[in-house]
């Protein structure tokens, strides 16, 4: 029943084209896709829907944008860039480090404790650095184009114990996305990165004694109820990896000049949009899960240095050639 359900939902992909004409003639709307991987109501995903409403308003009905939820158009991220790349998808949103094989320093924002905090992120993503990356993926002939940065908000550790400083780390079997950089983050700290489990089987995990913790950000921590089997959280942000609003060049050249100008200015406007419902949610997931009895642990401004130079070696490595830009968004704002 799996295969077969696999099968149809590739079928129904495959039927489903990345613009088509509303009536056949030159007065009908271009009805153009976009993927969404998160469920309906996930702050992206009513992001990808005001950005849907901005077009069909400011193109005069010309264009019309159907928002595909939940993977039912592409299940994988991966899936739909590739589907954008030969224009068989027209929009995606998806997180930035598939998007750095083709432009290397989106590497760099995702290096651990590079922010200070959410404020200073925003600072430089909306800024010269962060705007020149948005320029270059078009630039690196992937056939992507950037059109915006959607929040993410910051991974934090959580785990069965208490933790307050590096030396608290020691030993802890903490869960991971398969991401060698994270697994040497952890390793730093004194604990071990565990991978191969996949979101869904961390509770049990966790439960089971096989892993001491994981991370991620406070909506997934509450909506996978892994706060009932890890109750320390720590708020050390450890890394914040935005999401980015992608277009298909091959589509975008299809359509009006004057219609892309307003769909790249749409997508700009989203942006704060997207950013508070990320508040929001954060917020609401944060008071339940305290209200449960979770234990959030807030790290001094020293305590949070001690985590943030363990990772000298690991900048030394995955920063190598991006020296002068890793200062620059460590200068920004100060």
């Amino acid at each position: 029943m799996k295969k077969i359900a696999v099968l149809l939902l590739v079928a129904v992909a495959m039927m489903i084209p990345a613009f088509a004409s509303g009536s056949g003639e030159s007065s009908g709307p271009v009805v153009l896709t976009l993927s969404e991987v998160h469920a309906e109501g996930y702050p992206t995903t009513l992001a990808d829907y005001e950005f849907a409403r901005l077009v069909e308003e400011r193109t005069e009905g010309r264009i019309k944008i159907d928002v595909y939820s939940g993977g039912t158009l592409y299940g994988e991220e991966t899936g739909s860039i590739e589907a954008l790349q030969i224009g068989d998808l027209a929009f995606a949103r998806v997180s930035a480090s598939p998007v750095a094989s083709y432009v290397p320093a989106l590497n760099v924002i995702q290096l651990p404790y590079l922010y200070r905090d959410g404020d200073h992120m925003w600072q430089v993503l909306n800024g010269p650095v962060g705007q020149d990356m948005l320029n270059e993926i078009e630039a690196s002939g992937s056939g992507l184009v950037g059109l915006c940065y959607y929040d993410a908000g910051a991974r934090n550790f959580y785990t069965t114990k208490p933790v307050g400083s590096v030396a608290d780390m020691a030993g802890l079997k903490i869960r991971l996305q398969n991401n060698p950089m994270m697994v040497e983050m952890v390793q730093l700290l004194g604990g071990n990165g565990v991978t191969g489990i996949g979101p869904n089987d961390v509770y049990s995990a966790i439960q089971q004694g096989t892993i001491d913790g994981a991370e991620n950000n406070w909506p997934t921590y509450e909506s996978m109820g892994d706060y009932q089997v890890a109750p320390y959280f720590v708020l050390d942000g450890h890394t914040r990896v935005p999401e980015i609003l992608l277009a298909s060049k091959a589509v975008l050249d299809t359509l009006d000049p004057a219609d892309v100008e307003i769909i790249k200015e749409c997508a700009k406007e989203t942006q704060a949009y997207e950013i508070e419902q990320w508040a929001l949610r954060e917020e609401s997931s944060e008071a339940k899960v305290t209200s449960e009895g979770v234990i959030v642990t807030e790290l001094t401004p020293e305590q949070l240095q001690e985590f943030q130079d363990r990772m000298a070696p690991l900048y030394a490595k995955y920063g190598a050639g991006y020296e002068d830009l890793i200062t620059e968004i460590q200068n920004t704002g100060l």
